[in-house]
C-alpha cells in the first residue's frame, strides 16, 4: 500500500472516531419513553441508559396491590431500556456498516 493511501485511510479512521464520539455524546440528550399498563406507568431514559423520570398515574396506585405497581414500573423500565438499545444500535450502527470489527457494538 502506498504511503498516501495509508495516510488517507488514517485520516478517515480519525474522522470516524470523532463522529462516533460526537454521536455517543448526543445520545445523552435523547429521551426515550417506555410504558406499561396502557400508559399507567411511564419511564424515561436517556441514550446513556440513565433513568431520568418515572411517571405513575394516580389511578394505578393501589395500597392493596403494590406487587402490580412494582411489575408495571419494572415492565416500563425494561421497555425504555430496550428502546435505548435499539436507538444506540441504529445510531452507532451507521459507523460500523460494512466493517467487521470484533467486539464493536
Amino acid at each position: 500500500m502506498m504511503k498516501g493511501n495509508m495516510n488517507n485511510m488514517m485520516k478517515q479512521m480519525q474522522k470516524m472516531q470523532r463522529d462516533m464520539a460526537k454521536a455517543q455524546e448526543e445520545l445523552k440528550d435523547k429521551v426515550i419513553e417506555g410504558t406499561a399498563g396502557g400508559g399507567m406507568v411511564t419511564v424515561k431514559a436517556n441514550g446513556h441508559k440513565e433513568i431520568i423520570d418515572i411517571i405513575i398515574k394516580e389511578e394505578v396506585v393501589d395500597p392493596d396491590d403494590i406487587d402490580m405497581l412494582q411489575d408495571l414500573v419494572l415492565a416500563a423500565t425494561n421497555d425504555a431500556l430496550k428502546k435505548v438499545d435499539e436507538l444506540v444500535s441504529q445510531d452507532m450502527g451507521k459507523f460500523t456498516k460494512g466493517l467487521n470489527i470484533p467486539g464493536m457494538f
